[in-house]
């Protein structure tokens, strides 16, 4: 591995790590020497890398740091190629452009040999089932996931009975067959999932609910048993 292949996955290192890691953690992952990682720390800090902390007590990354120009190997393009070939075929019309935009804007920074690997990997999306319907509220949820806005919903269950709620929306899951709204229930008092292929209506409203959306996405993981990497 030469020292510039180092230098990008010391970084990369970091950014996966929220809290500090010490130089001996650092050594280990990267299979070279506690002196080295001083030397390669100070190497990026110099570069301008905004990494924080000192010998016996961890280093850490912090927000606003950028990797130099995009490198991915072999198995990291062709992860991006089939994530983001997923997101074209599943996501509603405003995320299929949106993957599409992304792929363009990635392929033009690489350089020519894993531009094409990008663009010729051999890792396909298979047929969808048919459109699970729905498709038009996806963008309405998305924004109001990301402003933390309350909805109101009229909604139909298996039973085809039909209800209205007031729902704080933090997820949206994608699956092959269907789509599935994660939220708090105003009314149940508790998280609930809806189809959004069973919403009838939907409004998004101007004010923001009460909690925090990563908040309730930790509370939700916790009640559901998911465990998820503190790193």
């Amino acid at each position: 591995m030469s020292r510039a292949e180092r230098l990008l996955d010391l970084m990369q290192i970091l950014r996966r790590h929220r809290y500090a890691i010490t130089a001996q953690q650092l050594a280990n992952e990267l299979g070279i020497s506690v002196r080295s990682v001083y030397r390669d720390i100070a190497a990026l800090q110099r570069q301008g890398a905004k990494i924080e902390g000192s010998a016996g007590t961890g280093y850490v990354l912090r927000p606003g740091s950028t990797l130099p120009p995009l490198m991915f190997d072999t198995e990291e393009t062709e992860a991006l190629a089939l994530g983001i070939r997923w997101v074209c075929d599943r996501g509603d019309p405003r995320l299929s452009l949106a993957a599409r935009n992304a792929l363009a804007k990635i392929a033009a920074v690489l350089p020519p040999e894993a531009k094409r690997e990008l663009e010729t990997s051999g890792l396909l999306i298979g047929p969808a089932f048919d459109n699970p319907g729905g498709e038009q509220w996806l963008a309405e949820i998305r924004l109001a996931i990301r402003q933390q806005n309350r909805i109101r919903i009229r909604y139909q269950d298996e039973q085809q009975r039909s209800s209205e709620r007031c729902l704080w929306p933090f997820a949206l899951a994608f699956f092959d067959n269907i789509r599935v709204l994660v939220a708090w229930c105003e009314l149940r008092q508790d998280f609930r999932h809806f189809r959004t292929d069973r919403i009838a209506g939907l409004q998004r409203l101007e004010e923001r609910y009460p909690a925090s959306r990563p908040q309730l996405l930790q509370r939700w993981r916790e009640q559901q048993g998911i465990t998820t990497d503190r790193n």
